[in-house]
């Protein structure tokens, strides 16, 4: 069980994702025709079930893309369910207490580092997966290694928080949703306000020192090249349907 997204990431590689907003296995399966190297099923925005998350799942694995998801809200049940069925990085939006994110290493992770169930469910071969063969302690450590922990920082309270939170151990990285981290801000979308800049350049500066994964969101290609030369490990570009409209609108100006 190796995350391709953490070693890419260890590895200095600049690490370039997408939101499965559209969604359904096609997608995922089209996208995997591509560089792309990891995708988010936004379980958080999008309609998708558990069962068509998993079928998401499994065409990202054969594809060799990591699959990850954005969940509703930290919840044992919403949590657990979505690492069962492939989940190799989860990301949690809407953060704005350290609380919250000891609930989630506590749900997500096994012994010792939390109180995960325990189960031998689709990522682990439904237990036949050579890294289950060797004992449960070391099952429970290849689990807690490879999944990624990311909460988003997209409020004004988790920012205040941030310090404390990207010390945790079980915290992997931190993601930056600057649209509602502006509106938490009370300067919606205005991205050059001082408040925001100020709290931005902050965030990045304590997870960077930190030693943790800085991921951003942006509709924008030159805005991710931006985060990419500013240190950002991974950026989060766009969405499967947004793509798909603004590539339709380009060639249809165009023909017409």
């Amino acid at each position: 069980m190796k995350n391709k997204l953490k070693e890419k990431i260890e590895k200095g590689e600049k690490v370039l994702g997408t939101f499965i907003w559209m969604g359904g296995a096609s997608t995922v399966e089209a996208l995997g025709y591509t560089d792309i190297d990891f995708v988010i099923v936004d379980n958080e925005h999008g309609p998708f079930g558990v069962e068509s998350t998993q079928e998401m799942f499994r065409v990202a694995d054969l594809s060799d893309m990591t699959a990850c998801v954005r969940i509703t809200d930290i919840t044992r049940t919403n949590v657990l369910k979505q690492l069962d069925i492939g989940a190799e990085a989860i990301i949690v939006p809407d953060i704005k207490t350290v609380k919250e994110i000891k609930d989630l290493i506590r749900y997500a992770k096994y012994y010792p580092m939390g109180e995960r169930g325990v189960a031998f469910a689709r990522k682990a071969g439904y237990g036949y997966a050579d890294f289950t063969q060797h004992g449960l302690q070391e099952y429970f450590d290849t689990c807690n290694e490879e999944t990624l922990l990311i909460p988003q920082c997209e409020t004004k309270e988790c920012a205040e928080n941030i310090e404390e939170i990207v010390a945790l151990d079980g915290v992997d990285g931190i993601f930056i949703g600057p649209y509602d981290l502006s509106a938490s801000l009370g300067a919606p979308g205005d991205f050059d306000s001082p408040l925001f800049q100020e709290t931005f350049h902050h965030v990045c500066d304590v997870v960077k020192k930190a030693g943790k994964c800085l991921m951003i969101f942006t509709f924008s290609k030159e805005e991710a090249k931006k985060y990419f030369d500013m240190g950002a490990n991974a950026v989060v570009y766009s969405s499967d349907v947004n793509i798909m409209v603004d590539a339709f609108k380009e060639h249809i100006k165009e023909i017409k």
